[in-house]
């Protein structure tokens, strides 16, 4: 009994060394806030972003599969707007070339130090670089989806009596957005862990927070752990509702 009563002695003693360390970590101070402003920061650029890369993605998409699918028999015709498409085309590559073989963090640092340098608040910053980022690689997931939406769909709109972008708008990229919604989905999950680096140019993201917490308490476990455990939770409920979504889409085509 008398070994008993130690060992559950001692677990008391450490439960309350713990909740000690934990009161010393986040509510001296206030340092809980740092968490809470980091959090948000967090959850602000990776949605910013998420639209902003959307936005460009869909665009380039666009063009580089209007390109892929119509080369042939613009090249026939030939003319101006063959010319455009092709410069356009080109300039897409380019882009997704740079962004896609260059570090996010480099990109984020050239957009603050560089582009940006007046700029006073680094989210928006973040959200611009991130976007951009982003970007290339939604691109590449509308086109692949573009591409894979059979040409008698194209036909179909033109015999409703589309034109090009009508049929886009209005046939193909609804198809596309299904199709690919899940792997957008993924990509915003990638997203959420990317902005991690967000406090290399001093924006106080959840990891920026952690570090801060650490460095003033010089108590680096709890902190970071916490960080882990709060990108952790997000990760799994975003990984929750990718599989329902999944599982719903494929009911929906049975």
């Amino acid at each position: 009994m008398d070994k008993i009563r130690e060992i559950i002695e001692l677990i008391k003693f450490n439960i309350l060394a713990f909740i000690d360390e934990l009161k010393f970590v986040f509510v001296d101070d206030a340092r809980y806030e740092l968490l809470l402003n980091g959090f948000l920061n967090t959850l602000k650029i990776t949605a910013g972003a998420l639209v902003v890369g959307i936005l460009i993605g869909i665009v380039i998409a666009a063009i580089r599969s209007s390109y892929d699918k119509n080369k042939e028999s613009m090249k026939l015709r030939g003319g101006l707007g063959y010319r455009i498409l092709s410069v356009l085309n080109a300039v897409c590559k380019l882009y997704l070339t740079v962004i896609r073989g260059t570090p996010v963090v480099v990109q984020l640092m050239i957009s603050y130090f560089v582009i940006f340098v007046a700029s006073q608040d680094g989210v928006p910053v973040a959200i611009f670089a991130f976007g951009i980022n982003s970007g290339a690689y939604v691109a590449e997931i509308f086109r692949a989806g573009i591409m894979s939406i059979d040409n008698g769909q194209f036909e179909a709109g033109r015999s409703l009596g589309f034109n090009y972008f009508q049929t886009m708008r209005y046939i193909i990229i609804p198809q596309m957005f299904k199709a690919v919604l899940p792997t957008l989905c993924n990509e915003f999950i990638a997203l959420l862990k990317e902005t991690s680096v967000a406090g290399y140019v001093g924006v106080m993201d959840i990891t920026k927070a952690g570090n801060v917490i650490a460095g003033r308490t010089f108590e680096y476990f709890i902190p970071l752990f916490t960080v882990a455990l709060v990108y952790l939770v997000m990760v799994m409920i975003l990984s929750s509702l990718v599989g329902k979504l999944e599982r719903r889409l494929r009911k929906s085509e049975r």
